[in-house]
């Protein structure tokens, strides 16, 4: 029995791929609309492929047609994007949207815009509830922004019941900024030691596709205007990711840990640093929706480690994954590492 009509944009992305499967899976017509039209081979064939820009003035609406049960928004980003799903509110069942945890910030307005200045990283609760303050509204960052798209989604109310799921770290092949990598060509280059910095207790919360694919399965399932957070039902330090990380790959490497955060070398700085935990609460999901996780982190390591060591043996790891690269460190610098091996050791 065909639960309805779910449309997802942002379909071949890291999420959407796992989204548009799990709700096929799940008795839904699908249709899933990215830039170019692609496919996942994965998905089943009655999957239909469009192409639609999602920045395109009129495609979105052209694409609707007469309506959907529910939209799924992997790409929506700021508040003008939130006004064109709301103005097509009368085509739209419901919608499933995706934000992030970068929209929380602490007691003192610190938030992710202000951690690269002196004590700028926020201190928050762990975990973090979804009725946390968040930074304002606006144009100027990453996070600002998907605020502002959630406050037009949230100000639809019944007009368009939205589900915003602010997603933790996300993990999970096609990615473009990969966080495990950082350990992945390590292993694959033979590097014997790993160096991480606030003594790798650093914990920045992942979250699986498939567990967001999960989230977004049951949200569409029971529509509702809500904030709910998407993470991992385990919340490893950057130490136990590496030792899980290095199982898999069946390698066994020395770990180097000191205090504090990297020097001006950036040795020992990864893609989960921080001085203090971000965590979040997944109560709510669990109470609203009934949401289960699907997997936890070891568990999705596997099919990660394997999509990345096939993508770094074709390609330049700066050319396959320019969301890493917009860090603006070289994350395997390795001869600043044996230089600083050689300081702090004496060799």
């Amino acid at each position: 029995m065909i639960k309805g009509h779910a449309f997802v944009v942002g379909a071949t992305g890291q999420i959407g791929r796992a989204a548009v499967r799990a709700l096929a899976e799940d008795g839904w017509e699908v249709t899933a609309a990215s830039r170019r039209g692609g496919r996942d081979e994965r998905w089943p064939a009655e999957v239909r492929s469009v192409a639609v820009d999602r920045n395109e003035e009129e495609a979105l609406a052209r694409a609707l047609g007469d309506g959907v049960d529910v939209l799924v928004d992997m790409v929506a980003y700021d508040a003008g994007h939130g006004r064109r799903l709301t103005a097509l509110a009368d085509r739209i069942g419901s919608a499933v949207v995706i934000s992030s945890a970068a929209v929380y910030e602490d007691e003192q307005g610190r938030n992710f815009d202000t951690q690269d200045e002196p004590d700028g990283f926020p201190l928050y609760p762990v975990p973090i509830p979804e009725t946390w303050r968040t930074v304002a509204p606006g144009d100027s960052s990453y996070g600002t922004r998907k605020v502002a798209l959630e406050r037009e989604l949230l100000a639809a109310g019944e007009r368009l019941p939205a589900t915003v799921l602010r997603a933790a770290a996300v993990h999970g092949p096609y990615s473009p900024g990969p966080r495990e990598l950082w350990f992945v060509k390590r292993a694959l280059d033979k590097r014997p030691v790993r160096i991480l910095a606030e003594d790798g207790r650093s914990v920045f919360h992942p979250v699986s596709v498939e567990n967001l694919a999960e989230l977004i399965r049951l949200a569409a399932a029971k529509p509702g205007t809500r904030v709910l957070n998407g993470a991992d039902p385990d919340a490893p330090s950057v130490a136990e990711i590496g030792a899980a990380i290095d199982a898999v790959m069946g390698v066994s490497s020395e770990t180097v840990l000191f205090d504090g955060p990297p020097g001006d070398d950036m040795v020992g700085y990864t893609p989960w640093t921080t001085p203090r935990p971000v965590v979040c609460d997944m109560a709510a999901a669990e109470r609203e929706l009934g949401y289960r996780p699907v997997w936890n982190y070891a568990r999705s390591l596997p099919e990660t480690v394997e999509w990345l060591a096939a993508t770094v043996a074709e390609r330049d790891w700066r050319d396959a994954f320019p969301g890493l690269v917009r860090y603006g460190v070289d994350f395997f610098d390795y001869a600043a590492e044996d230089a600083w091996l050689a300081a702090h050791r004496g060799v």
